[in-house]
C-alpha cells in the first residue's frame, strides 16, 4: 500500500498537531530535552561568540532559554511552525530577558541571508519533506564562518511499534526518519562545511503499549504521513499490534527505541576554496579540547 510519496509529512496536518499538544507538551518531553542538553553540551568544543542566534523548532523554548544563557550579549529568536507552542514559550520566558519568537517553517526561514552567527535545531529536521530545502535555508542565513548544530531521528526510530503494525497491515502507521549517511550528504549538498555526524541510541520503557501511543499523542508527534491509515481504527487492529508488540518485552517492561542523529557543521568563510565540491574552513573555529596534543 505504500508509494514513494507516501511518506511526504503533511505540514498542515502536522502543525495542528503540535497547535493541540502546545498546553501538555512539557509533561511529557524528557526524552526531547535530554537530547537539548546532549545537544548544547557539544557548543562547548567549538570557538564562537554569536551576536545572532537561532532555536529552529523551538517548540516551547527550552533550547531558547538554555541559549540565552549562555551567549547572555546575543539576540536569540525561537521559531516553530505552532503558535500555541510559541505561546508556551513566552510564559515561560523571564520578564527581563527573552528571545524573539517567530511562527514559521524552517524550509521557508524568514530572515534575512547571512544574518546569523548559530543555527541550533533540536528533534525538528524530521518534520521536513526535503532535508535539501532546510538545509539550503540554513546555509542562506548563517553568516560565513556560522555554525549549525543539529538532532534529528535516524531509522531505527521506534523499530518496535512500526514492526508492530506491519504484523497487522501495510499503512504507515510511524513517520519515517533518514540514515545519519543521507543526512551528512545533504549537508554536502548544500555547501555546508566540515560536516561531523554521529549517533546515538536511547530506549524508553512502559509496561503497556497504550503509554507509549499516549506519550506520542501528547507530544503531537502523530502519523502525519501521506500514506498513513485514514478513518477510525477498528479494535482488533489496535489489539493485534499490542499482541505483536509483546515479542519486545524484556524484563517485565516493553522498550521504544529512539537512534538519535547529531550533527554540526559550519558555513564556509568567504576566503574558504571549494575543490570538487568539498569545502574548508580555518581550524581557528574549533577549540582544543581538554587534555589534547
Amino acid at each position: 500500500m505504500s508509494g514513494p510519496d507516501d511518506f511526504d509529512v503533511d505540514k498542515r496536518g502536522m502543525r495542528s498537531s503540535f497547535e493541540r499538544a502546545a498546553a501538555d507538551y512539557d509533561r511529557v518531553a524528557v526524552l526531547q530535552r535530554e537530547v537539548g542538553d546532549r545537544l548544547l553540551e557539544r557548543l562547548g568544543v567549538i570557538k564562537l561568540d554569536p551576536k545572532t542566534v537561532l532555536d529552529l523548532g523551538a517548540g516551547t523554548g527550552y533550547i531558547a532559554r538554555a541559549l540565552l544563557k549562555r551567549y547572555r550579549s546575543a539576540r536569540v529568536v525561537a521559531l516553530d511552525i505552532a503558535s500555541p507552542m510559541l505561546v508556551q514559550a513566552r510564559r515561560q520566558s523571564g520578564w527581563w530577558r527573552r528571545p524573539g519568537f517567530v511562527c514559521g517553517d524552517i524550509e521557508r526561514l524568514p530572515f534575512a541571508d547571512r544574518s546569523v552567527d548559530l543555527v541550533m535545531s533540536n528533534l525538528a529536521l524530521q518534520w521536513c519533506n526535503g532535508l535539501d530545502a532546510a538545509f539550503a535555508e540554513f546555509k542562506r542565513v548563517l553568516k560565513p564562518g556560522g555554525a549549525l548544530l543539529f538532532t534529528s531521528f535516524g531509522p531505527d526510530t521506534l523499530r518496535e511499534l512500526r514492526t508492530s503494525w506491519a504484523a497487522v497491515d501495510g499503512y504507515n502507521h510511524v513517520n519515517s526518519f533518514l540514515d545519519m549517511h543521507d543526512v551528512g550528504d545533504a549537508l554536502l549538498r548544500a555547501g555546508l562545511a566540515e560536516p561531523v555526524m554521529d549517533v546515538e541510541k536511547l530506549t524508553l520503557t512502559y509496561t503497556e503499549v497504550n503509554g507509549l501511543v499516549q506519550d506520542l499523542k501528547t507530544l503531537g508527534a502523530h502519523n502525519v504521513t501521506a500514506g498513513r491509515p485514514r478513518g477510525l481504527m477498528g479494535p482488533g487492529r489496535w489489539q493485534r499490534m499490542c499482541a505483536a508488540y509483546e515479542q519486545f518485552r524484556q524484563q517485565a517492561v516493553l522498550p521504544a527505541s529512539y537512534e538519535v542523529i547529531y550533527g554540526h557543521a559550519w558555513a564556509a568563510e568567504s576566503s574558504a576554496k571549494a575543490s570538487d565540491g568539498v569545502v574548508t574552513v580555518p581550524l581557528s573555529v574549533l577549540k582544543r579540547r581538554p587534555g589534547s596534543d
